[in-house]
Order: C-alpha cells, then structure tokens, then sequence
C-alpha cells in the first residue's frame, strides 16, 4: 500500500556518512518534531536525478527556508558512501541532507519502490518529493514518469507551500 496525505511515516532507519562511517537514524528521528521536505530519485548521479532534480532544491534552498521549511533531505537507494560523494559533487552539503535507504526498506514501507531491475538497477525508489510536518505526511508528489522531475520538483514544492 502507497502511503498518502495524512498519513504517519514509517518508522525506518536511514543512514548517512559519518566520520567513523555508515550512521543510522530512524525516520522518527529524521522527520519528527518539524516541517521538512523529502524528495527521492531513482539513484544518485543518474542524469535526471543529477542534472534536475537535485539541483533545483539545491538553487531553491533559501525560498524554501523562508516558507518556514526546517531541512531538505534526499533519499535514494544507494550506499551512504555513494550518497556522501553525490553531495559533495552537487555542492549539497550545507543545503540537502542526503540519506541511504540502501535495503530500500523505507522505500518498500512507503509504498513508492520502482522495478529498475530490466535498466540493470535492481529495487529503487520512484522519484517523489513530500512535505512531511512531525512525521506526518502533508504534500505528496510522485512522478508518473521516473525520467521527468516536474511534480516532484522544488518549484512544484514552492507552489503546495
């Protein structure tokens, strides 16, 4: 079942590059207690995913801070090592919070995993982006088709805010 609006987020740890490697912390944690924006892509350094979807947040981080957004995060079913140097090459550091679903646990939970497996990529995540205050899901756009990030972008992001 595909989580929805209303809805709270599963309770799932997520990981992330930390100086003595790979940290975990739970959804719970992540998202709980503020307002946030999650938006996951297919996978790090994949064209629409690194030349769109990823830098639109990126160029749209002080608007969205403004609209009273605490932090941005961006999930994807990779490695948290993969994830690190995705950021770091995106320049995301001091804007994006990138997490590793690598098992794509979370992604199963929710509801929103893609069959890559006949482009060589195995379980992925569908390209998505959620407004999520407390834990609680208020904004939910998925993309019909996972090479385009329009629905699921920071601009169609500004308009739900």
């Amino acid at each position: 079942m595909t989580i929805a609006v209303g809805d709270q987020l599963p309770n799932i740890e997520l990981f992330s590059l930390g100086q003595n490697g790979p940290e975990a912390r739970s959804s719970a944690e992540i998202f709980g207690g503020r307002k946030t924006i999650l938006f996951a892509v297919p996978g790090a350094f994949t064209p629409t995913c690194h030349q769109n979807h990823a830098p639109g947040f990126i160029a749209a981080f002080d608007e969205l801070k403004a609209k009273g957004v605490d932090e941005i995060f961006c999930l994807s079913v990779n490695d948290p090592f993969v994830m690190n140097a995705w950021a770091e090459v995106l320049g995301a550091k001091d804007k994006i919070t990138l997490l590793s679903d690598g098992n794509g646990s979370f992604t199963k939970a929710v509801g929103l995993e893609l069959d890559g497996s006949g482009f060589g990529l195995g379980h992925r995540s569908l390209r998505y982006a959620m407004l999520i205050e407390d834990g609680v899901v208020k904004v939910l756009n998925v993309e019909d088709v996972p090479t385009e990030a329009e629905v699921s972008g920071a601009q169609a992001m500004l308009k739900s805010l």
